[in-house]
């Protein structure tokens, strides 16, 4: 159990070591993976599937997926990266997409977040109620 607390410690302090104003910068986390690959130090693997796991985390934090029912205007969907930049406190890659079942509103999902403001959602909760 120490190594795996040290591992995660190490990964923790690799990964910070990676971000440049609060950012992820991926040039630094490879050149820090072929690094630590290089030296081999002693636990080097379970600091590199930490660090991974660290990695993952950031990147699915800073992309989103929005369904909406219909099409989004540019003007909506600019307004959309807006609101989640100043959300996440950065840059966040959007995928857009449309689906007619949700009736009405859209359905948000970043990261392992959900946010749903969908018609069918919210029908569904009110036929639960009943």
């Amino acid at each position: 159990m120490k190594g795996s607390k040290q591992s995660r410690r190490d990964a923790k302090q690799l990964f910070k070591g990676c971000q440049v104003n609060g950012q992820l910068d991926e040039d630094r986390a490879r050149k820090t993976v072929a690094l630590l690959i290089e030296k081999k130090p002693r636990g080097y693997f379970g600091t590199l599937q930490e660090l991974q796991r660290l990695v993952k985390l950031d990147v699915n934090s800073r992309s989103a997926s929005v369904v909406s029912a219909v099409e989004l205007t540019e003007g909506q969907k600019q307004n959309l990266r807006d609101s989640l930049g100043r959300m996440k406190g950065g840059d966040v890659a959007i995928e857009f997409a449309q689906n007619p079942d949700l009736i009405g509103g859209m359905r948000v999902k970043i990261g392992d977040d959900v946010y749903d403001g969908s018609m069918k959602t919210r029908l569904a909760r009110l036929g639960e109620k009943f």
